[in-house]
């Protein structure tokens, strides 16, 4: 059952990683914060992703190598995620002024 749930995850994070990201590319080009905005939650999905796919092959497969790739898809993915999270919310807090200044 857990296994259902992490390839939930891993399919949702994709999902939101090509929203995003095309989020991002369908952005005018007058709001460039909006468009960094955009690549940092795409980013940030694919951080979950990568750590979600990691979980998930700890409780697949067996044996030290596994244990190694899934320890560095978790490492990665978290840091990933939580660095382009971070970013998204430094980024958001400009958004409302970029509005303001576009507003003709």
């Amino acid at each position: 059952m857990f296994n259902f749930i992490l390839v939930f995850l891993i399919i949702a994070s994709g999902v939101f990683y090509f929203y995003f990201k095309t989020r991002q590319f369908r952005t005018r080009s007058v709001f460039p914060i909006r468009k960094k905005m955009f690549a940092s939650m795409a980013g940030s999905s694919l951080g979950w992703l990568l750590l979600f796919f990691g979980v998930n092959q700890l409780f697949l497969f067996d044996g030290f190598l596994t244990y190694l790739i899934a320890a560095l898809f978790i490492a990665l993915g978290g840091y990933v995620g939580i660095f382009n999270y971070r970013a998204y919310k430094h980024y958001l807090s400009f958004v409302d002024e970029e509005n303001e200044l576009n507003k003709n």
